[in-house]
Parts: C-alpha cells; structure tokens; sequence
C-alpha cells in the first residue's frame, strides 16, 4: 500500500499483522536492546515496535544491508544506520517502514492511521482555521474519507521529515496543510523558518496520500536536488 506513495529509490516494507519471529528471516528477530527499550511498555506496544523494526529491517535488506537494531532517540525518532534515511509508522492493522540511501534522498516521512474521525476535541486542537474550513468542505465532496483525519496524518508525516534535518519541534499549527483531492496530493507550508538545504531555506513539503481499506497513509520524500515533491527521487 504504501509503496504507491512513495517514489522510485524509496523501499518500503509493510505488514497488516504482527510478524512473528522466525530464524529463518533474521530481520524479525528482535534485538536485545529493542527488547530492552519497551520492556516496560504494555503488550500491543511491543508487538508494534517490534513488527515495524522487522519492517524497517526487510526494507534495509532490500538495500543490501544487515539485520541491525533500530532504537528510538529522542522524540521516538528511529536512528538509523549510517548513510540511511527512513521513517516508521503503525496504527491498528498496519505497519510500515521505507528507507532510502542518504546519498540519494535527503529525508522520509511516512504515517499511516485509521480512516476514521478524530476524537472530540482533536482537530481542534491540530488544525488552523482555514485548515478546519477545509476539512468541512472536503467532508461534502467525499464522505468516505474522513478528512480531519487526513490532515492529521499530514500533519505527522511533515513532522516526521522536519525532525532528523533540524533536531527541533513542530508543533501542529507551524504546518499549514492544503489537501488536494484530486490529485491525492498535499502541501504544507512552513509557518516558521525552515532546514537549510543546498544553501536555501525549505519552506514547503509535498507529499503524496491514499485512502483505502480503512486507513489513509501519507508519505513526504525530499531529494538531494531541491525541494521535495511527490515526484520520482532524482540521482545525482
């Protein structure tokens, strides 16, 4: 599923249930340390954490890279092998990963979540105003995607780019989201100064989203040329 929002040069890896560790696939043999970092966490949280680092690890395989383990640093951000750039995500019913070599992409965002409304309150708190208006408008055009919740998967995949290139904060209403329907599409705009890339300020993400089998996925993959875009990676 996610691969069809990614480009050319991105490998994704995903998984609509929980792996289960086999020998024979090193890359779902979770590591000690992995198992060490949600020894505390309750059980569903460790299946995740543990299917999405089997994930990431197929992906990174695909690169031709060995199984190694994938350890939250702060803010939950992945760290990663060196010379990778990847993202994670799960909700309920699905896992998933993509990488890319740093040399060719500079950044990945990825977030999947369920297609289905935000909790009371939520959108509220996630989106501004014209972003609100839009989701209403959204809502009468297509029912069968739940619009705020779109923005919010957005929202988390601008998030998950912007963090490994300036190691800062974004909250919710720094981005501000326009979804194209059509097009399956978005863009956010930066509403504060964005990472410096190739001596220019970025700031503007595009990205690319689906909506099917109950949930919406959103990907953002910036390349080493210039600003990002959902277009295919470009190889220096």
């Amino acid at each position: 599923m996610i691969e069809e929002i990614l480009p050319s040069g991105v490998v994704p890896a995903e998984a609509f249930d929980e792996l289960p560790s086999d020998p024979a696939e090193p890359a779902t043999l979770p590591f000690p340390e992995e198992t060490a970092a949600v020894a505390r966490a309750i059980p569903r949280r460790q299946r995740e954490f543990a299917t999405v680092r089997a994930c990431a690890r197929r992906a990174l395989g695909a690169l031709g890279l060995p199984p190694v383990p994938l350890l939250p640093g702060r803010r939950g951000a992945p760290r990663w092998p060196e010379g990778v750039v990847g993202s994670m995500t799960h909700c309920d019913g699905y896992r998933a990963a993509a990488v890319a070599p740093a040399s060719h992409t500079l950044a990945i965002g990825i977030d999947a979540e369920p297609n289905g409304p935000l909790p009371d309150g939520v959108l509220a708190a996630v989106a501004l105003p014209r972003e609100r208006a839009q989701v209403r408008a959204l809502g009468g055009t297509d029912p069968e995607v739940h619009w705020d919740r779109l923005l919010f998967s957005a929202k988390e995949s601008v998030f998950k780019t912007w963090y490994p290139l300036t190691g800062r904060e974004l909250d919710f209403d720094e981005a501000d989201i326009a979804l194209d329907p059509a097009a399956g599409t978005f863009t956010a705009r930066l509403l504060v100064p964005g990472p410096v890339v190739a001596g220019r300020p970025l700031d503007v993400f595009t990205g690319r989203w689906l909506a099917r089998d109950g949930l919406v996925v959103t990907a953002i993959t910036l390349n080493r040329r210039g600003p990002g875009h959902p277009g295919p990676v470009l190889r220096p």
